[in-house]
């Protein structure tokens, strides 16, 4: 019987003798081999069994201390990197949700707290920004994500934080969502510095087919073991599982006397809103449905890292690790999220948005058990990994992150004083804003936010900004709504706010500190001064996946420019990419965007 879980049984663990005295000793590999059979048979196997403190201590109990084999310490930390998808500022224990994370919760508790920690307010600016250091208004990638149907990506000539680690002898891997494009094979992860991959290109896929449809009559299979389909993997497997159990594969095969870089990119908690009917257990009380899904998957997700945790040290990575946790950005209230008492969701650039959940677990750790309360954000990951790393920055990359090791590790000062949210140039939505309304230093129509110091300022739209208390969508027709609202004048198109005594955005400062607000748009207008032209193109017809095989994948080439594929070549490549899909009476492609659960 398999255990119960968010992820499978791990492989057996390698011997350690295996790394130091190969085809020696047959006799004690022997003893080793049933010393480590009777370890999984008896305590292992019920590591998915849950995660409330008595479970963890019984499997402690039952391992003794060999949970870490003994394995000579290399320099280099192993660095493992978690990023969630869509997880409100409210939507963890230590934060005050009715949602368990005993496994979140105990990993920051025993490792720094990040309390003013910044992401971006959707998927690909954060992916973006922690793999290259750089803001968005230096990669060309200010406006919205990388559609699946754009021929856009990540710009090549950026030296990604995976091939920088892997110049100083590290293995990288990355498990899960990508979204940082994939119209060339050039933009593919493995050609951007990961010696693996496997997951999803795209975001928001169902998560047991794997299928993602962007519009009607453009679907598509959308996992990927490195630069093919994975079709082996077209069983129904719920995603948080199947990431899960590759992560332990990894650790399995790898030394860990040698450097390793995993990203792990769980798709969880996005919707679609689907999660085994297990997980669903604990929260029959909440009366929103849309909760109810979102609680299940994050209990999931909360269960699956507790297995990474315990892969590591079973596989002796722990003790020379750091664990790194952190939301892409903000919930989204309308699909079960929760930013409370954070003001604006998903999508805007209110605190609600961009203020993340995070946290450090390591031994490494000089201060554990504390609060950093310093301002950090997600481009710092860049130059601070690679410091660990023992690496090197080439004095040409001009990052927009620092290192914050120390901030970290040993409660010292921050070196960032100033975050650049965002310059959003195509988006002028803001009716009112003008150039006088920004002292003719800056045109208020354009979106945009700052923050320097205590002062955040906002131009231009910053998106949806009521305050969504916890459950406040319920399943009632046109009363659903049962948020605060908040009364705007029609000609606003700045605002200005002291996070630091104000986080929750509720005392606009503008009109009393004129001086202050000129500051911040003249720093607006510094910063754009940098700024490369935005990158977004129009869609593309060749995308479909269709043309493709029935799979997103890459499909531009140099010598599309001149000619326009065959239709007989496509229709040939979509029916060899299906033959073994026709065994099935349908095929279809359930649950895309439905938001329909399993169990």
């Amino acid at each position: 019987m398999a255990p119960r879980g968010c992820a499978g049984p791990l492989p057996p663990p390698p011997s350690p003798q295996t790394w130091v005295w190969p085809r020696k000793m047959l006799a004690m590999g022997a003893l080793a081999g049933f010393w480590v059979l009777s370890l999984l048979t008896y305590g292992y196997l019920s590591w998915g069994q849950g995660l409330e403190e008595e479970e963890e201590g019984a499997l402690r109990a039952q391992t003794g201390e060999r949970l870490e084999p003994s394995v000579t310490a290399v320099s280099q930390p192993h660095l493992i990197f978690i990023l969630a998808d869509d997880q409100g500022f409210r939507d963890v224990g230590y934060h005050g949700s009715e949602i368990k994370t005993p496994t979140l919760d105990k990993l920051a508790a025993e490792g720094v707290k990040l309390e003013n920690y910044y992401v971006q307010p959707i998927c690909t600016p954060s992916r973006s920004q922690f793999i290259t250091g750089k803001y968005q208004i230096h990669t060309g990638l200010q406006h919205s994500i990388i559609r699946p149907t754009q021929p856009n990506c990540l710009p090549l000539d950026n030296a990604t934080l995976p091939q920088k680690l892997k110049e100083v002898g590290y293995s990288t891997h990355m498990v899960g969502k990508w979204h940082l494009g994939f119209y060339r094979k050039e933009c593919m992860p493995t050609k951007r510095g990961f010696d693996t991959f496997f997951g999803s290109l795209l975001g928001s896929g169902d998560y047991y087919t794997h299928y993602k449809c962007d519009s009607p009559g453009m679907c598509g299979y959308d996992l990927y073991e490195n630069d093919n389909a994975a079709w082996d993997y077209d069983n129904g497997i719920y995603s948080t599982q199947m990431y899960t159990q590759r992560v332990q594969q990894i650790l399995a095969s790898h030394d860990p006397r040698k450097p390793i870089f995993l990203y792990i990119a769980y798709q969880a908690v996005h919707s679609p809103l689907q999660a085994p009917g297990r997980y669903f257990e604990h929260y029959r009380s909440i009366v929103n449905i849309n909760r109810r899904r979102y609680a299940a998957m994050l209990s999931c997700l909360d269960e699956a890292i507790n297995n990474v945790t315990l892969a590591l040290k079973m596989y002796g990575f722990y003790n020379n690790s750091i664990i790194i946790y952190s939301s892409d950005n903000g919930g989204q209230p309308t699909a079960g999220g929760s930013n409370w008492p954070l003001r604006g969701s998903k999508g805007t650039y209110w605190e609600g948005g961009i203020r993340a959940v995070g946290f450090v677990h390591s031994p490494l750790l000089k201060n554990k058990g504390t609060v950093c309360k310093e301002l950090v954000h997600i481009t710092d990951w860049y130059p601070t990994l690679i410091s660990l790393a023992e690496g090197q920055i080439d004095e040409n990359i001009q990052l927009d992150g620092y290192d914050v090791w120390e901030t970290i590790s040993e409660g010292l000062r921050s070196p960032r004083v100033d975050i650049l949210h965002n310059i959003d140039p195509i988006y002028t939505k803001a009716k009112n804003g003008s150039w006088a309304a920004g002292y003719g230093i800056w045109n208020t129509a354009i979106q945009s936010a700052i923050r320097v110091q205590h002062w955040k300022l906002l131009t231009g739209n910053p998106g949806y900004s009521d305050w969504v208390p916890p459950q406040s969508f319920s399943n009632l027709g046109p009363n659903r709504w049962h948020n605060e609202r908040i009364t705007l004048s029609t000609g606003k198109s700045v605002w200005l706010f002291n996070i630091t005594a104000d986080p929750y955005e509720r005392v606009d400062l503008s009109h009393r500190y004129p001086g202050i607000v000129k500051q911040l748009l003249r720093r607006l207008s510094q910063f754009n001064k940098t700024a490369v032209p935005v990158r977004y193109p129009p869609k593309d017809p060749r995308s479909n996946p269709r043309l493709n095989g029935g799979v997103w994948g890459p499909w531009y080439k140099e010598e599309s420019k001149k000619q326009k594929p065959s239709k007989k070549k496509a229709e040939k490549k979509q029916k060899k990419g299906k033959t073994r899909k026709k065994q099935k009476k349908e095929r279809s492609f359930p649950n895309c965007h439905s938001g329909i659960s399993r169990g």
